[in-house]
């Protein structure tokens, strides 16, 4: 069963401005609840290849993966993917101008393999519940 998420939310800022705090891996530990360190496996600056070591609790477990920059398109669109561990995700970042700010959209897919597939459902439920938390909290950082 695969897993698809997607959540979003509209932020009262310029879309360079939403695009480039969220993009930016030095940021994730301020707006996601559940990342609790990123660190650069490739040198800075974020480019296509770039590849970010994650460390994240979820459901009670500590989670450890890499991303790599799939797709990186300045103010409109970042996707990162890893296909290690029991469950291989791909997260993309959309961003669009709306009224007077951005609409930003966050899309978690996956295909788990092994136990975390027949949790699948549960793990939709949980991940939709952390990304409306996150984008909620990404709101609020940058409309202070």
């Amino acid at each position: 069963m695969s897993v698809d998420v997607v959540t979003e939310i509209e932020i009262a800022r310029p879309r360079a401005e939403v695009a480039g705090f969220a993009c930016d891996p030095d940021n994730a530990t301020r707006w996601y609840a559940n990342i609790e360190s990123v660190h650069w496996r490739t040198a800075p600056p974020l480019a296509v290849g770039s590849r970010l070591a994650f460390v994240a609790r979820f459901l009670g477990r500590r989670l450890e993966y890499t991303y790599e920059v799939r797709e990186l398109v300045p103010g409109e669109r970042f996707v990162m993917g890893t296909a290690q561990g029991p469950f291989p995700m791909e997260t993309t970042y959309a961003f669009e101008d709306a009224g007077a700010g951005t609409r930003m959209t966050l899309r978690n897919r996956g295909e788990p393999a092994g136990f975390a597939k027949v949790g699948a459902p549960l793990l939709e439920r949980a991940m939709r519940r952390a990304n409306r938390a996150d984008l909620r909290r990404i709101k609020e950082l940058l409309e202070r």
